[in-house]
């Protein structure tokens, strides 16, 4: 195995162990594919809203936002993707991107080509069936991200952004204790949270104060978990994590 392929290899294996089993001929297939690597800068555009793509994206390192800009100027950030995470994978299969994706910090990206793809999961129902699956949590995360913008707070919407952040990053090996890596702007999480940079300072500094988390150096500390999950009202089940409950 190529230095190349292990780099591509090891998030991604972290990212599907986390909610599926699968066998060995998946994890070979996987490291069958042709790939490439590319970096991008923060703020660098990945794909834009009408690209038609022949691959699809995998992050290797860094964080990356799906997004939509609107005729004004403004951005509604619709997701956050870590290491392991193929933000793009409706690509495969729907022809024009409807958002963009764009890298949050410096981010190195795997691209695959649609037609290699298309051609495995043909061949090994498998690897279909847990890309399918992947599409399918992909959905999950964003109907709990429509229901925390619809109906939460600002206070409750942080709480439930950062309970999940915290989660989906241990689960990859990316979080330890009650710490993990938060490099995201004020402007980044106003933009996820439909807020303005002044309201999400403010309603981070109220978190602050109750005790419940610490943000600064580009690092979430949580201080009270379970008081977080209430004011978040967070229920994991949406992530599909195996032993989420630990």
């Amino acid at each position: 195995m190529s230095a190349t392929t292990d780099r591509f290899l090891r998030p991604l294996l972290r990212r599907l162990q986390s909610t599926a089993t699968f066998s060995d001929t998946v994890i070979r297939t996987f490291a069958e594919l042709p790939i490439t690597i590319r970096d991008f800068e923060p703020g660098q555009d990945i794909l834009h809203d009408g690209d038609r793509p022949e691959h699809c994206a995998m992050v290797v390192e860094g964080w990356v936002c799906r997004l939509k800009l609107l005729p004004g100027g403004g951005r509604q950030i619709i997701a956050f993707h870590i290491a392991g995470d193929m933000p793009d994978l409706q690509s495969l299969h729907l022809g024009v991107m409807d958002h963009g994706l764009s890298a949050v910090t410096p981010a190195t990206v795997a691209l695959i080509p649609h037609d290699a793809l298309r051609e495995q999961t043909a061949r090994r129902p498998e690897l279909a069936a847990l890309l399918w699956r992947e599409t399918m949590i992909d959905a999950a995360m964003f109907r709990g991200w429509l229901t925390a913008m619809g109906r939460r707070t600002a206070y409750g919407r942080a709480a439930h952004l950062f309970c999940e952040l915290y989660l989906r990053q241990r689960a990859v090996g990316l979080a330890e204790a009650n710490l993990c890596p938060m490099p995201l702007r004020q402007t980044d999480l106003a933009d996820a949270m439909g807020l303005t940079a002044v309201h999400i300072t403010r309603t981070i500094g109220a978190l602050r104060r109750a005790g419940l988390i610490d943000l600064q150096a580009r690092a979430l500390t949580i201080r009270d978990w379970d008081g977080l999950c209430r004011v978040a009202e967070f229920d994991p089940s949406y992530l599909h994590l195996k032993g989420v409950a630990d």
